[in-house]
C-alpha cells in the first residue's frame, strides 16, 4: 500500500493555509528550490480526474487505490494542483505513477511568482471536485491539512516547512528484510591428508555414447553468425 509522498522535491512553503487567498482552506503554495520553475511529482499512483484550464490550469489527481495516511487511516486521496503554465501534455484519464514528474510550478491564473498551489482531500473525486468556501475562494472537497496527508523521506529537501510537521518515512522497510549473511567459513582441503572418499578412476568403463547431432556442414568460407572454415562442422548436444 502506497504512502503519499510530498509532491515537491524541494519543500519551500511560501504561503500556508488559513491566511490570505487560502482563508477557509488547507491550501499551501510551494515555490520549490528558487524563483525558477521546478517540477512536481505524483504523491501516489493515480489518475487525472479533472483539468480546469479556464482559471489556473487546475488538475485533480485521484489515487487508484486506497493509500495510507500519516495517522494510519486507509482511504482514497485526491490532490489538487494549480498554476502550471502548460498542461497540454495532460488529459483526463491519464495514469501517473508515484514519484513521476507530471506537473510544474508556474504563474497561470492569479499567481505572483512561480509556485504550485496544492490542496489535499480525503476520498475519491466527486462532483465538480471543489466548492466555494466562506471566503469566496474555491477549495477542494473533503479538505485535509497537507501534513495529515503527505509523508516525506530523504529525497525531499526541506527548505521551509512553514512550521508544519510532516511524518518521515523510515529509511528501511520491514517489507524488505535483509538477506541473511553466510557466516560459515569455506572448508580448505589439507594436501597432507589423502582424499579417501574420492573413487578411483575406472579405465574399463565404456565411453559415453556420442549423442551429438550434425546440424550443418559449411560448404565454403563465410560468416554464419560465427565464422566457420570449409570442412568445419557444427554440432548440437
Amino acid at each position: 500500500m502506497e504512502k503519499p509522498l510530498y509532491p515537491s522535491p524541494y519543500m519551500r512553503i511560501t504561503q500556508g493555509y488559513g491566511i490570505g487567498s487560502h482563508k477557509d482552506s488547507y491550501a499551501i503554495d510551494d515555490a520549490g528550490s528558487d524563483s525558477g520553475i521546478d517540477y512536481i511529482t505524483a504523491p501516489f499512483t493515480g489518475t487525472i480526474r479533472k483539468i480546469y484550464k479556464t482559471d489556473a490550469n487546475e488538475v485533480w489527481l485521484e489515487s487508484n487505490e486506497p493509500v495510507e495516511y500519516p495517522d494510519g487511516t486507509i482511504d482514497y486521496m485526491t490532490v489538487l494542483f494549480a498554476h502550471d503554465n502548460d498542461v497540454s501534455n495532460l488529459y483526463v484519464g491519464k495514469v501517473i505513477r508515484r514519484k513521476e514528474r507530471f506537473y510544474e510550478e508556474g504563474t497561470k491564473g492569479n499567481a505572483t511568482g512561480n509556485h504550485c498551489h496544492i490542496e489535499c482531500g480525503r476520498g475519491r473525486f466527486t462532483g465538480s471536485g471543489w466548492v466555494q468556501n466562506s471566503a469566496g475562494y474555491w477549495s477542494i472537497l473533503n479538505r485535509k491539512k497537507p501534513e495529515e496527508c503527505f509523508f516525506i523521506d530523504d529525497s525531499i529537501h526541506v527548505l521551509n516547512n512553514n512550521g508544519y510537521q510532516f511524518k518521515k518515512i523510515e529509511a528501511t522497510s520491514p517489507e524488505d528484510p535483509k538477506e541473511e549473511e553466510n557466516t560459515k567459513e569455506p572448508e580448505i582441503p589439507n594436501p597432507d591428508i589423502p582424499d579417501k572418499e574420492k573413487p578411483e578412476e575406472d579405465d574399463t568403463k565404456e565411453p559415453e555414447k556420442d549423442n551429438r547431432k550434425l546440424i550443418f556442414t559449411c560448404q565454403k568460407d563465410d560468416i554464419y553468425a560465427i565464422r566457420l572454415k570449409q570442412g568445419q562442422k557444427l554440432y548440437l548436444e
